[in-house]
């Protein structure tokens, strides 16, 4: 399971500007992932999930899906939000947009967030609320990236 860490390191480290580095890891991981071994790679695949930046986990996700198309994906742990209504300290500001489908918003007030991605099995976006806890632990991870909303406030 090295070469398995080996790849996904090479994974967290490549940026979305070299596309062919990162499909070429992405490409040798798959090949691991159906073959011979593979439902132990698959496995691993998904224990090293957990602690691994929102990138990479669609990353690796996607090599998961190819690698596996019949088994369906994990159901989301966080319920969808209720769409908050519009007026007064509940009106949503985007705060960060990354065109690879990772939306953040905030209320006015700031004291709830909220994310919006795909839904892996369906492609539609799904919005739900971080948990207070987790916003900074986003904030951190996300931290360095070009996609943030100027002006926003975030």
């Amino acid at each position: 399971m090295q070469v398995v860490d080996e790849l996904i390191a090479r994974i967290r480290e490549l940026s979305s500007t070299e596309d062919a580095a990162l499909g070429e890891a992405k490409g040798a991981l798959l090949q691991l992932a159906t073959g011979p071994d593979g439902r132990r790679v698959r496995e691993h695949i998904e224990g090293a999930l957990r602690g691994e930046l929102l990138e990479v986990r669609w990353e690796l996700e996607e090599v998961l899906d190819e690698a596996d198309p019949s088994e369906p994906a994990p159901a989301p742990v966080e319920e969808p939000a209720e769409e908050p209504e519009t007026g007064g300290d509940d009106d949503l500001v985007v705060v960060y947009d990354d065109p690879r489908g990772l939306v953040l918003h905030r209320n006015r007030g700031g004291d709830r967030w909220f994310a919006t991605q795909a839904d892996p099995r369906t492609g539609q976006p799904v919005t739900f609320e971080l948990p207070p806890d987790q916003v900074e632990q986003v904030k951190q991870q996300l931290a360095g990236s070009p996609y943030w909303v100027l002006g926003a406030g975030a």
